[in-house]
């Protein structure tokens, strides 16, 4: 695995962006950040009240993180990845703006297994209520988007860091054959 990574776990609340996040650094040995520690104490005030955020709440958000992917010193020369909604193409080209050998992980699934996890969640911020907000906002990454690998959620946790294992170790072999 190249050193320097730099990834962003993306999806709807619910999708277990947090959970993987946690597990591919624990894998890779990246330092791993949850974008929910980004937004503003007003945002988080927003969200626990059931109130969707808008755009004017996203932008300072969305660079927050670009920021600390780029700016602040990493405790890991293996990288960084971060868990982070990233719901709207304009939201990922923000980041990538900053942040331009940024990959993707998109988190996909049934709106009625993610509604299903996020019923059982204790004391997150983010209300059930908001999910539908969410599936709504989300302009899921189109074949286009060549820095963004889908991953269906609808498998055991172990199941999807070996997926995404295996895609980034893809990924790689494709470039160094590229740069030959």
């Amino acid at each position: 695995m190249r050193s320097n990574l730099q990834l962003i776990v993306m999806g709807v609340s619910g999708c277990g962006k947090s959970t993987v996040s946690q597990a591919v650094g624990k894998k890779l040995g990246l330092e791993v950040a949850d974008g929910d520690d980004f937004h503003s104490a007003e945002s988080r005030a927003k969200m626990h009240s059931g109130i969707a955020l808008e755009d004017a709440d996203r932008w300072p958000w969305l660079d927050r993180i670009a920021q600390h992917l780029t700016t602040h010193p990493t405790h890991s020369p293996a990288g960084k990845i971060v868990a982070c909604s990233a719901l709207k193409l304009a939201y990922r080209n923000q980041i990538r703006a900053t942040v331009p050998d940024l990959l993707f992980i998109f988190l996909d699934g049934s709106s009625d297994l993610i509604r299903e996890r996020m019923a059982k969640r204790q004391g997150h911020f983010m209300q059930l209520s908001l999910l539908d907000s969410q599936l709504r906002t989300l302009e899921k990454p189109t074949p286009d988007e060549k820095d963004v690998m889908a991953i269906n959620i609808d498998n055991s946790i172990e199941k999807i860091v070996s997926q995404i294992t295996f895609a980034l170790e893809e990924r790689q072999a494709l470039e160094r054959t590229a740069a030959m």
